[in-house]
């Protein structure tokens, strides 16, 4: 290693990320199910079809998977794709439809 090189563990959200679909700004509280664990009620935000943040009680490991399950959904699989301090960004699997990803905006409104 290099003088001034550091191995980090965790990647942060690029400034100026393109998108596939507008975040949509929420608090919501949701179970989190990371693997070998049970279930623990989290709160998620700027949620999109294709993930949102979460936060975490305990630092998850990058690229880990976990399961986000939303009130009256199935458990969505989803990847940690970056860390900041207590907050990381999980890309679902199969991103939400359309529809369904509406009727969860309107709920949670």
């Amino acid at each position: 290693m290099k003088n001034g090189d550091f191995d980090s563990d965790f990647r942060t959200p690029p400034a100026q990320a393109p998108r596939r679909s507008a975040r949509v700004s929420i608090k919501a509280q949701v179970k989190l199910r990371r693997r070998g664990s049970q279930h623990l009620l989290v709160h998620a935000f700027d949620f999109s079809p294709e993930g949102c943040k979460l936060e975490f009680l305990e630092r998850p490991d990058l690229d880990e998977t976990v399961w986000v399950t939303f009130k009256g959904m199935e458990p969505m699989q989803a990847s940690v794709c970056w860390i900041e301090e207590k907050f990381a960004g999980v890309e679902f699997t199969r991103p939400v439809h359309p529809a369904v990803f509406e009727h969860l905006i309107s709920q949670i409104r």
